[in-house]
């Protein structure tokens, strides 16, 4: 029988842990802001589950852009007030 599909959950933290090398090449200073980008993905796991993309990681590069440009939205209304 095939095997059965992970989760997108678990198949996102997978896809964070292949990226281990690229972390550990950072400073120190830098892996907490890389964990912290990392971690913004979790925040879209619902969107991300129902995109249903063959690369893995396009769906969590978007759920980072879309929070970054959230973040700069609010940034740039709090500039404007």
């Amino acid at each position: 029988m095939g095997r059965t599909v992970p989760s997108y959950r678990i198949a996102a933290e997978r896809e964070k842990s292949k990226w281990k090398s690229f972390r550990q090449s950072l400073d120190k200073s830098e892996r907490k802001k890389f964990d912290e980008m990392f971690s913004y993905s979790r925040l879209y796991n619902v969107a991300g589950s129902n995109v249903c993309r063959a690369v893995l990681i396009h769906p969590i590069l978007m759920s980072i852009i879309f929070e970054n440009y959230k973040q700069l939205n609010e940034l740039e209304a709090a500039i404007k007030k």
